[in-house]
């Protein structure tokens, strides 16, 4: 496999230039180096723009030049994602963002960036909670996932289960979702019971086809090994050796969230996941996720992650949409 010329293998230059240091990284393979660099350089532009460099390429060497940690930062993503293109893995403005959040700050190294696996694709934590909530799926068998839209915590859960799945860890995915969204209620729309219910498990859908050959989703649907029902259908079951998720988990009751921990089986892992400040239960009526965070608190076998609008990983506009709805609501 075609690797990247660390500092030791190709003395890595760095000069002084006034506060500004210059570092020469070069690399093996121009093929491996243009897919790196991005569509019109791209990926380097925003990296001079995060942190505040200036890059230039010539031939198979990038020289950085800028403030010592800066470059250093610079040359640590530039070698890690050279590492992904090597192995034929797709890279995009994403990786980026996601190795710049895991860097170290303040001289702190920070952990490494966490994984998922699937036949179809490798999925890089974008953010250091993302990687506290991968290393938590991994090691307990319930998750408690809260926080803001758009901070990756539903996908996350469904590439694990399906790694979970491919690896024969469990035999099936059980996903599932209240049908209460946004003030609608199923009997205004229009169609029999699976067409009503289809809209409100979409992103669970999109998630599993994202992760997972399109022809393998499809028939294991069809024989039962993926199932995708409303979280009504849960009860009077135990779910055995299965992986088992819920999603937007701050429109259940009491009474529901109680009903659903209780399916979990022998051999089985469970996800719950949600966001607590966008609860769409009728006036009145407590929501059951919060409450099974407070009442579960320091059970053995069970953590919770908190996300917040730092992770938030679609765009920067999203996350400046839900700081200034958090600020909102913390004066209301």
């Amino acid at each position: 496999m075609t690797g990247v010329r660390g500092p030791a293998a190709s003395k890595v230059a760095k000069t002084p230039k006034g506060d500004q240091v210059r570092l020469v990284v070069p690399f093996e393979d121009n093929r491996h180096l243009s897919r790196l660099l991005g569509e019109y350089d791209g990926h380097m532009a925003l990296l001079e723009e995060r942190l505040g460099i200036e890059a230039h390429v010539h031939g198979n060497v990038v020289t950085l030049t800028g403030p010592a940690a800066s470059t250093d930062i610079a040359r640590d993503v530039l070698e890690k994602l050279y590492a992904r293109v090597a192995r034929g893995e797709d890279i995009g403005p994403g990786d980026i963002d996601g190795l710049l959040r895991h860097a170290p700050a303040d001289g702190r190294e920070k952990d490494g960036q966490a994984q998922i696996r699937t036949r179809r694709k490798t999925i890089n934590a974008r953010s250091p909670t993302q990687t506290t909530y991968i290393q938590a799926l991994n090691q307990v068998d319930l998750v408690f996932g809260l926080g803001p839209a758009g901070t990756g915590k539903t996908y996350l859960a469904v590439a694990h289960a399906a790694q979970c799945l491919e690896q024969g860890l469990v035999e099936r995915i059980v996903l599932s979702r209240p049908a209460v969204e946004a003030g609608e209620r199923l009997g205004f729309l229009p169609g029999d019971m699976k067409e009503k219910v289809d809209p409100y498990l979409r992103p669970l859908y999109d998630a599993l086809y994202d992760v997972l050959p399109p022809a393998k989703v499809e028939r294991d649907l069809t024989t039962g090994v993926i199932e995708i029902a409303p979280l009504a259908f849960m009860r009077g079951r135990t779910l055995a050796h299965s992986f088992v998720i819920l999603d937007e988990a701050q429109n259940t009751s009491s009474m529901q969230m109680k009903m659903f921990l209780t399916r979990l089986g022998e051999g089985s892992k469970m996800v719950i996941t949600g966001d607590p400040s966008q609860i769409d239960l009728p006036p009145g009526q407590e929501s059951g996720l919060e409450q099974a965070v407070g009442l579960l608190r320091g059970v053995k076998g069970i953590q919770t992650v908190r996300f917040t609008s730092k992770d938030v990983v679609r765009r920067d506009l999203v996350a400046r949409i839900v700081e200034a709805y958090d600020k909102a609501g913390a004066k209301g």
